[in-house]
């Protein structure tokens, strides 16, 4: 990181990803070109989780390399009097793995709703089983993480 005055610790990029509203997540399409897109995601330990569709171009990359970068930004606000933005991020990247085994789906499921509709827990079961079979959900392993801001 060139701003080292900026850099934060694991901790803090930590409750960044946990905070954020969303995500994005990048990974090189099957051309070896960037593909970026936002997600909604939710963190256990060490591992983000996400839901997609089962079929798009998000899955086929996943499926051709794991290695992604996420990016995770938390507040922000413009200081137009000093021509700067106050921001805190996180960038996390790591491998993505498809989970197959449904239990382990329902469990991941639960994380992204818990912290995304934490008010409407009351419909999950009913709605993990409708849609499970439908819906494919990623989880992406934590091997480094780097936290920033401007204060």
């Amino acid at each position: 990181m060139r701003r080292k005055d900026r850099q934060r610790d694991e901790k803090f990029a930590l409750e960044i990803a946990d905070k954020c509203e969303w995500a994005v997540l990048s990974v090189v399409n099957p051309e070896g070109l960037p593909y970026s897109v936002p997600l909604s995601i939710a963190r256990n330990g060490n591992e983000l989780y996400f839901h997609a569709a089962k079929e798009g171009l998000k899955t086929e990359c996943l499926n051709r390399n794991p290695n992604v970068c996420v990016v995770c930004v938390g507040d922000t606000e413009r200081r137009a009097d000093k021509f700067t933005t106050k921001y805190e991020s996180a960038v996390i990247r790591g491998k993505a793995a498809q989970i197959t085994d449904d239990k382990a789906k329902i469990e991941a499921l639960g994380f992204i709703c818990r912290r995304h509709a934490e008010s409407n827990m009351a419909e999950f079961d009913d709605y993990a089983r409708r849609y499970l079979d439908r819906t494919a959900v990623w989880k992406i392993t934590i091997e480094e993480i780097t936290g920033k801001c401007n204060e």
